[in-house]
Parts: structure tokens; sequence; C-alpha cells
């Protein structure tokens, strides 16, 4: 062995000596041009030198040879040793995961009578195969792993060996204990719950007297058995609202029986001719019981906006729904609605203008809200706009009335663009007929507005506007209209309606309820005649409402090429091309379906402005408010819709039919 086979720091010690000869050789020389008797001895002391170096050079170099060699066989057989004994399972694999080395724990862990080599890793852990091995290019990475109930952190390390040659360890690190403690420490969390009676005193009222005791009751006692299984706290904190706290580990529970007390409470009779429902608002994982408490009371909020008689869980920023089956309770009373409209004019009246505006491509009942809202306005001498983006052939006959010929401001009806501008820090924006704000004509409004008042008859979904000044929004309206004439009752002893504004509410009402054929209730009738007294005239109102003949056509074309999935859902496209209102042919396309015998739901699709438009509508056994949540949309248990963009319509329609599939799956519809 020479220097050669040596590198870096070893080879420089022992070349050192060697170099040492030449230093002292130029010395002599130098001492042998002043003097020669010296420079003479010099150069024999060197000489001498020389030799014994390097006899010592060869001797040394031999020796540390076989001592570095001996260190390094005993490196690694220590090295071996310890990763025999390593008290981790540790072991070395090719890139495809065939096993070449195992330490004693690794084969002990998988219960082996000895080491097996050449095996794949795969039969060990499933979830390590070849593919997924070759895929991962990683010089390191990591995976959760199972085995006989344990969980483990599988370690691993790529190093390549040669120009083809890769080889793979793997190190497992026990986290069952760490698991074990996450899950429990996850169980043992807050949960804060709040429940409502939705009708108490519609329920009470049908009563008799002597019976409304025993019924309070009875409906306390369910409660309390159905939440002890929970090992929960249950307070009455006023006479139809609970409060209820519980640990974590419960709600799964809850979960998995979709909340029965929702169904088990409306069996609840005791002379009561009114259903009782409830409903329920859960908040967790918010990071502290104060901010549980706010996702609770969040929760209940949008369970009640939503009709009621449904469990909300609202998990940090996650929502989930249950019971929405249920129909959306009808209120009587129309105290909240006079509530609402003192505190509507409250805010009216401290502001300098009013924005109103709808949802994006705005029909008869989204227009004809804005025009009560404009009327109310006008009582009050504020100054109000309405945000209307397109025009289209259903509105042309509501917007044609309210020219400056005809009394009204030329600016009654403008663009976002022209809004924006408008917009001060005292501008009131009224958002009528969605509570989505994407789905508003002009978003930026609510963006860089803090004033917003929300009117709408759509349950709540995931979106919805943070923090408005006022959100007034019950399911159970037909419509928006309906809404509006009832604040209008209110906003003024004797507001002053002309006929074409009370034709335009109307309208509204007319539409969303397919001429009173759906979702109407005692209040929709009660709208309707406050209406005509004001001079709203049926006959103008047809008129007003007739299309032409190229959409007509299009209806009945939809109809015509609709197919009918699982023999109940009509699914239908609507061709946008020669219409000016294709989404409203859709949604009335959407309702003559329903005329169709063993047609339970409809879906109708229709690709306009780089968007495709779903209108969905049920009679009574499918809720596709539930289909169209997961779709991305929103609505009522019989009326709903959807907007999707970046999808082709062959795309929604195989989503629609998946949804459908999932849900009769899960037993939230029954053919």
């Amino acid at each position: 062995m020479n220097t050669q086979e040596y590198k870096g720091k070893a080879a420089g010690y022992l070349r050192m000596p060697l170099f040492m000869i030449i230093v002292y050789a130029a010395a002599a020389v130098f001492l042998f041009l002043y003097s020669e008797k010296a420079g003479f001895v010099s150069i024999l002391i060197v000489i001498a030198y020389a030799l014994t170096v390097i006899s010592l050079y060869k001797l040394s170099v031999k020796r540390l040879a076989e001592e570095m060699m001996t260190l390094a066989t005993d490196y690694n057989s220590m090295q071996k040793q310890f990763l025999e004994h390593l008290q981790m399972p540790y072991i070395v694999m090719d890139a495809e995961g065939r096993i070449l080395w195992q330490n004693d724990l690794f084969t002990e862990l998988m219960s082996e009578p000895e080491k097996v080599y050449s095996k794949p890793v795969s039969s060990y852990f499933p979830e390590i195969t070849r593919e997924w091995l070759l895929k991962n290019e990683n010089p390191d990475f990591s995976l959760r792993l199972e085995k006989d109930g344990r969980i483990y952190l599988g370690v691993f390390e790529r190093a390549t060996m040669g120009k083809d040659q890769n080889l793979i360890t793997l190190l497992l690190f026990d986290r069952t204990e760490d698991e074990r403690l996450k899950q429990e420490n996850f169980d043992m969390r807050l949960c804060c719950a709040l429940l409502y009676i939705d009708n108490y005193e519609e329920t009470m009222d049908t009563v008799e007297t002597v019976k409304q005791s025993l019924l309070t009751a009875v409906i306390d006692r369910k409660i309390t058995r159905y939440f002890q299984e929970a090992d929960a706290i249950i307070r009455k904190i006023e006479k139809d609202k609970y409060f209820i706290i519980f640990q974590n580990k419960y709600l799964k529970k809850l979960e998995d029986n979709k909340f029965s007390i929702l169904d088990d409470m409306k069996q609840t009779k005791m002379g009561n001719d009114v259903e009782l429902t409830v409903s329920i608002g859960i908040g967790l994982n918010g990071g502290s019981y104060q901010k549980n408490s706010e996702f609770a009371r969040s929760a209940i909020d949008i369970a009640l906006a939503r009709g009621g008689s449904q469990a909300v869980v609202k998990d940090s920023g996650n929502l989930s729904y249950f019971g929405v089956r249920a129909k959306e309770i009808e209120k009587n009373t129309r105290v909240k609605a006079r509530v609402k409209a003192e505190a509507i004019r409250e805010i009216m009246t401290a502001k300098d203008q009013i924005i109103v505006m709808g949802h994006q491509i705005s029909d008869v009942d989204a227009v004809g809200a804005g025009i009560g809202v404009f009327c109310a306005a006008r009582e009050l001498g504020k100054e109000c706009h309405i945000v209307l983006n397109t025009v289209t052939t259903s509105l042309h006959p509501v917007v044609d009335m309210f020219t400056a010929e005809n009394g009204y401001p030329a600016d009654m009806f403008i663009k976002s663009e022209e809004a924006k501008e408008r917009l001060t820090d005292n501008t009131l924006v009224v958002v009528v007929d969605t509570n989505r704000p994407s789905y508003t004509e002009c978003p930026e409004l609510l963006s860089n507005n803090r004033n917003v008042i929300v009117i709408d008859h759509h349950r709540q979904g995931d979106e919805r506007l943070e923090n408005p000044v006022l959100s007034y929004i019950e399911p159970y309206s037909s419509s928006a209209c309906e809404m509006i004439a009832e604040i209008l009752q209110y906003i003024s002893d004797e507001i002053k309606l002309a006929p074409r504004e009370a034709d335009s509410i109307y309208a509204g009402i007319l539409i969303d309820t397919n001429n009173f054929l759906a979702k109407t209730g005692v209040r929709t009738f009660e709208a309707a005649a406050y209406l005509k007294r004001k001079g709203a005239d049926v006959v103008r109102v047809r008129k007003m409402l007739r299309e032409n003949m190229d959409a007509y056509k299009a209806r009945a074309e939809i109809v015509r090429n609709a197919t009918v999935y699982r023999n109940a859902f009509a699914i239908s496209v609507c061709p946008a091309g020669g219409l000016e209102s294709p989404t409203i042919v859709g949604a009335q396309a959407s309702n003559e379906l329903l005329n169709i015998v063993g047609i339970k739901a409809s879906f109708v699709l229709t690709d306009f402005d780089g968007k495709i438009y779903v209108s969905s509508r049920s009679i009574d056994e499918i809720d596709v408010q539930n289909i169209m949540e997961r779709l991305g949309g929103g609505g009522h248990l019989n009326v709903a819709g959807a907007q999707i963009a970046g999808a082709s319509v062959t795309e929604v329609i195989e989503r629609i039919e998946n949804i459908i599939d999932d849900m009769i799956g899960e037993g939230l519809i029954k053919l």
C-alpha cells in the first residue's frame, strides 16, 4: 500500500517527512556556498536523514494500513451490531421494495420465526407498494403505517450506491401512544350546543291550557333523555331554548343517528295540532370555550335561517347540516317582520343614500324586491339606486315602466361601475333575493362597505355575508317580494305605492310561486292581498309576464329532450343560443318537467356567460336544496339552483347523477 491510497489529511501527514528532506537539502546547498566544510557535513546529515525517513516511512505505512483495516473492520462490526440491536425496527431494501437486510426487532415485530430476505415490504405494509416507491423520488420522506393495531411513523431515506443502484432504508417509530393521547385530547374537547324549539308559541296556542304544562314536561324529558346518552349538561335558559355542553367523543354518535331527536320531537303529541320542531346549533374546535360558544350561536342562526327543524355543526370553519329534508316552518305571526321593518327604517334614516342589488342575471323577484326598497327609501326621503347589469327579456316589461317620462329618476337603475363610484362611507347597501356575496350583481360593494342589509328567502349555506348590520332571512317565505311587501306595511303607516310598483312586487311573488302553486302560505296570500289593495292588477301582471315565441319553443324543446335518470329524475339542457334570458327559460322548463307523471325532481342546465346554471325543482319527496348544496349552490327544499364555472354541461350532469347515487346510498333519497 502506498500514499496514493490515502486521501485528505492522512496523506498530508504521511508525506510531511518526505517534504522536509527537500527543505533540508536546499539548506545544505545554501551552507555549501558559504563554507565547503559545513556544506559537506550538512549534505552527509541530510543523506543519513533521508535514508532513515524512507526506511521508517515504508515500515510505518505498512503498520498504518494494517491498523486502519483493523479499525474499519471493528467499526463496521460495531455498526452492524448497533443496527442489529437497535431498539427500533430497521430495514434496508432495494428501489422496488424488496428487503435486503433487517434487524432483529423488525423480524420480531413482523412475527417472523427468522429473518426473511428478498420479500417485498408490501407484504407487511400494503401502503408501501413498488409503484409508490418508484414514483417517490425524494431523498427522504415519511409515511403513517399501521401493523397489528400499532401505529408507526415510517421514515425513509434513499441512498445511491452506483449509477443504477438505489437502496432505501426504513426506520419505524412507534407513535401508538402519541396517537392515543392525541385522540384522547380530541375526544375530551368541549362541544357547545344550543337547542331552540322553532314553533313553541304556535304549538302551545293549539293546546288546551291544562295540557300546556304537560307538553312542556314531555319536551324537557325528551331533550334530557336524548342528550344524557352523550353525558351532557343541559340547562334551560328560556322556555323554548336550551344550552348543552358535552365532550367531543359523543358528537360522532349524534351525527351517525342524524340527530334523531329532530324526528322524535315531531312525534310529540299532547293535543297539539301543529307539528313540533327543534333546531340545534353545535360549535367545536374554536380554540377556546368562548369561541365554541360563538360557533354554536352562529350555527343555530344558520339553522333557523335555513328554515329550522335541522342541526348545524360548526367545526372551526367547516359546516355540516343534518335534517335538511324538513320543510320550512311558516310562522303566521308577523311580529318579526314588524321588528325588522322598524330596524330597517332606522338604519335607512341615518344614511345618505341606498344602493339595492340582487343576484346576477336578476329575475322579476329580485328586481321587484329592489323596487320595493326604492319605494321605502322614497318614503323616507332618501336617494336610492338599483344595480342591474343585465336587462333580460323577462325584465324589459318591468324596467321599461320606470322611466323619466313616468316620473322616475334617470339613474334609478345603474350598473356596477357607477354603483362603485357612488359608494361612500354613509351609503347603505341592501342585498335582496340572495345571501351569497359571490352571487350578487356587484360583490365589490360588499367588500368595500360595512353598512349592509340582507333580505332573502333562500336557505343560508356555507358562503354568507359576514357581519351585516341587519340580516332578515326567512326560508319559509315564498319570495323576496313577499318579504318586502310585509316590510312596506310597517315602514310607514300610509306608504304610497303606484300601481306599476305594486304590479312589479306582485309579479315577483307570482313568478317565484309558479302562479301560487309552490311554496305558498297564509302570509303569501296576505302579501298579495296587500298589493291588490295598493293597486296591483292581475291582468296587467299577466300581460307583463307573457313571453315571446322563441322562449316558449325553447321551453318545449327542453321538455321534449329531457332524459330520465333512475326513473325519477328529469335532466335536460337549455339551448342558450337565440335566447335573451336562457336561465329564466331553464327555470320555467324545470317547473314544467314536474308535471310529468313519475318525475320527483327536475334539473335543467344552461351554459351561459361562461358558467353552467342549474335550475332544480321538486314537489315534496326530494330535497333538491341538499343536492344543489353538494354541487356548490343552494336554495329551498323544492326550489334550488347552482352556478358552476370551469366545467362542461356533460361534466355537471355526471356530477348530479353521482350526487343522486351517493344520497340514495346514504339513505337521504328513497325511491
